[in-house]
């Protein structure tokens, strides 16, 4: 979903189909994107704070809970295998009035923001994101700009006090001494101002033609413009503006004819989408001063940090990146089938996005009535206990090469220097090895080493230009069966 400006800027005098090689050699791939660093002191002190946090949670959520399907997607009439429609399915104008319908039973009471904003920081869990609204355009928030919310008559949920669930999980939070961040989507399929009621919907964007009904976009943007500045202005302070729908962004004529020659591109109505995001930065900069601005899977000087969007990537970021993952084994919203990766799999990927620079934004779903499944909980829990013991190998800390050696993850305190060597166990290994080599980095002479979990000092030699370490049999003993083991090195040479 996205196109990498700066590169295509560089070659426009390249002839069309080495454009469009070029266009399909990056299209979505993020984490190859320019990135352009950011000037604004506060917004600098706030990035290094937000990667000293590391783990993150985010929450996909809203009426599409209650069928258990996909995010919104399934009211847009691309021809995508993971679009998919599980009532009236020939009948796509009926099955979106079932979805819109979808706000006139939306009554999560057993919603409890409280609860899990402490099994989220007994996780160790630093910073939230939470989707005020997505794509389909419904506000979970009390937006003065659309009927279509939580808080409207039409949605029963409206008398419940706490019916402004933005309010309330940003309150809550917040008292737990979280990092605040909205998601926001910038398309907004409900807004007559960007699916024209009198047009189909053939795919994600407008469907009109922008440049014939200039007074019809320019209301969608102002109308964009005053929500987020709802967000900024009344529901306290906000740390991250998390922005998605990444085909929404200006794009020059060489672009979009690039992307229309693709093969197999099915987006119909593809088309420069101008939202003039320095004057939302800068506006909402006036209400958030240091606000980081994710303008995710665009490039330019409005995405303060890179998103990969369900994986890790191969090789170390040196800039401010985070990866957003699913906990769900089924994907960001709530499923019947409650199935989660285990807790092997979660840590796992957090060291590995950790080792290379990265922050975890781990993606929970509340349930039609507003609860985590029990799965989620234990997860949570899970999560805790290896952290408890450490999380000081995680957090304020930064990508030092060479990454990873063998089953070794490496990641360095910012502040002490001290490096921790993460050994990655095998999902039947019930205890540490006896010895632990590696040959890319070395302990500085006298440097002490040890076991997180352990006050126990660790004998070790240094071999070549690496060092080897002894696990005694009497800590390998005491260790039960971990996910990965840490070992802290205070110094190296």
């Amino acid at each position: 979903m996205s196109i990498f400006r700066s590169l295509l800027k560089s070659c426009q005098q390249l002839p069309l189909m080495a454009l469009i090689l070029l266009t399909t050699t990056t299209f979505a791939q993020e984490e190859k994107q320019i990135y352009i660093p950011e000037t604004d002191p506060l917004v600098l002190q706030k990035l290094e704070e937000w990667q000293d946090l590391k783990f993150g949670l985010m929450m996909h959520w809203g009426t599409y809970s209650q069928w258990g399907i996909i995010e919104s997607w399934s009211i847009c009439g691309e021809d995508e295998e993971w679009i998919k429609r599980f009532r009236n399915n020939d009948n796509y104008e009926e099955y979106k009035k079932d979805y819109h319908n979808l706000q006139t039973t939306f009554n999560p009471v057993k919603f409890n923001p409280q609860r899990w904003a402490q099994k989220a920081k007994q996780a160790g869990m630093k910073y939230v994101v939470f989707t005020t609204k997505h794509h389909d355009g419904f506000a979970m928030y009390d937006t003065q700009y659309s009927d279509y919310k939580i808080t409207d008559p039409k949605t029963p949920f409206h008398t419940n006090p706490k019916a402004d669930v933005t309010q309330e999980i940003f309150k809550e939070f917040g008292a737990e001494g979280f990092m605040i961040g909205a998601y926001f989507s910038k398309p907004d399929w409900n807004s007559p101002y960007f699916w024209w009621p009198e047009n189909t919907t053939a795919d994600r964007n407008p469907n009109y033609s922008i440049d014939r009904y200039p007074e019809r976009w320019e209301n969608f943007v102002q109308y964009t413009h005053n929500q987020i500045d709802e967000l900024m202005t009344n529901y306290g302070q906000i740390d991250i503006l998390w922005l998605d729908g990444g085909w929404v962004q200006p794009y020059t004529e060489q672009q979009l004819w690039a992307y229309r020659s693709m093969k197999g591109f099915k987006q119909f109505n593809l088309q420069s989408q101008d939202l003039r995001m320095g004057e939302i930065a800068a506006k909402a900069r006036q209400q958030q001063p240091g606000l980081i601005v994710v303008d995710r899977a665009v490039e330019g000087p409005y995405q303060n940090y890179i998103t990969p969007e369900n994986k890790v990537p191969e090789e170390a970021l040196l800039v401010p990146w985070e990866t957003c993952l699913t906990a769900s084994a089924d994907g960001w919203s709530w499923r019947e089938s409650r199935e989660y990766k285990s807790i092997n799999q979660v840590i796992h990927t957090m060291v590995d996005i950790v080792s290379k620079g990265g922050n975890l934004l781990l993606n929970i779903a509340p349930n039609p009535e507003g609860e985590f499944d029990p799965e989620a909980y234990n997860l949570l829990e899970q999560i805790g206990q290896w952290m408890a013991i450490n999380g000081e190998a995680i957090y304020s800390s930064r990508a030092i090469a060479p990454y990873k050696e063998g089953k070794v993850a490496l990641t360095q305190n910012r502040h002490t220097k001290a490096v921790y060597a993460i050994y990655l166990a095998d999902q039947d290994e019930a205890s540490l090895p006896s010895k632990i080599w590696m040959s890319t980095i070395a302990p500085a002479k006298q440097a002490s080493i040890s076991l997180l979990g352990n006050k126990e000092k660790l004998e070790w030699e240094k071999v070549g230009k690496g060092f080897v370490v002894e696990i005694p049999e009497s800590i390998r003993k005491k260790q039960t069966h971990s996910e990965a083991w840490v070992l802290k090195i205070d110094r190296i040479e």
